[in-house]
């Protein structure tokens, strides 16, 4: 199903989004946004939205970084993403306007989004969580899990679904732990699900670089795919 973009601010920071619409004929749908690892919006990010769309919501693969800047590699992406975790007040805010610009799609119904993220989208989408917004659910796949330091929490509403590898080096079982305690603090209603023998970008088929604890796996990826759905099922239907 091909998509189209169309664009949106934060402030004078233009940014592109992807949409992918369900084949079936709705004045509105419910939206699901897709949060982008740390190399930016790519094919990547707009093959789930299309995924998404093909389960019948509004797929919406957003941009933090700026209308077609992506990174070639780990440094350019390391590069783009670092002064976002330096900054998660800017984080939450271009979050926030991805968020606001889905919202004013006709065929978005706006009562009914969630969002879900890759990698550093993990991250992207447990910060709109902590940020208050009007999002049914959030799902984190293989994400970063450390809160702001400097960034209060508000009520989250969201439901949270973590999908996570056991051997992922980036979010090690102590981070695991400490994200059920934060959830648990703030009575989200939130699950966990952490894949045995699984590492890091264990979605994305091109990771395969072992030696930083990056890898895909075709079985923990459809494993959580499936968890995924039944989440957006029970959570927007």
């Amino acid at each position: 199903m091909p998509g189209q973009t169309f664009d949106y601010h934060d402030g004078a920071t233009l940014l592109e989004a992807y949409v992918a619409l369900p084949a079936t004929e709705q004045a509105e749908r419910p939206a699901v946004l897709v949060c982008h690892a740390w190399g930016g919006r790519g094919d990547f990010e707009c093959a789930a939205a299309d995924k998404l769309a093909a389960l019948g919501y509004v797929g919406i693969a957003l941009d933090v970084y700026g209308k077609g800047v992506r990174g070639r590699n780990n440094e350019e992406n390391s590069r783009l993403m670092q002064p976002l975790l330096d900054d998660r007040a800017l984080l939450r805010r271009r979050l926030l306007a991805g968020v606001e610009a889905a919202a004013r799609l006709p065929m978005v119904d706006t009562p009914r989004m969630a969002a879900i993220g890759f990698c550093f989208g993990g991250l992207c989408v447990l910060d709109l969580a902590r940020s208050g917004a009007d999002l049914r659910g959030v799902v984190s796949f293989h994400g970063l899990f450390t809160p702001a330091a400097e960034l209060p929490s508000a009520t989250i509403k969201a439901k949270v679904l973590a999908l996570h590898g056991h051997d992922d080096p980036m979010s090690p079982p102590d981070q695991v732990q400490a994200l059920a305690q934060e959830l648990s603090a703030a009575n989200v209603d939130w699950q966990i699900h952490v894949y045995g023998g699984t590492r890091h970008a264990f979605t994305n088929p091109e990771a395969q670089q072992p030696e930083l604890g990056l890898l895909y796996n075709a079985v923990s990826a459809q494993r959580a795919w499936q968890n995924m759905q039944s989440f957006l099922s029970e959570t927007l239907e």
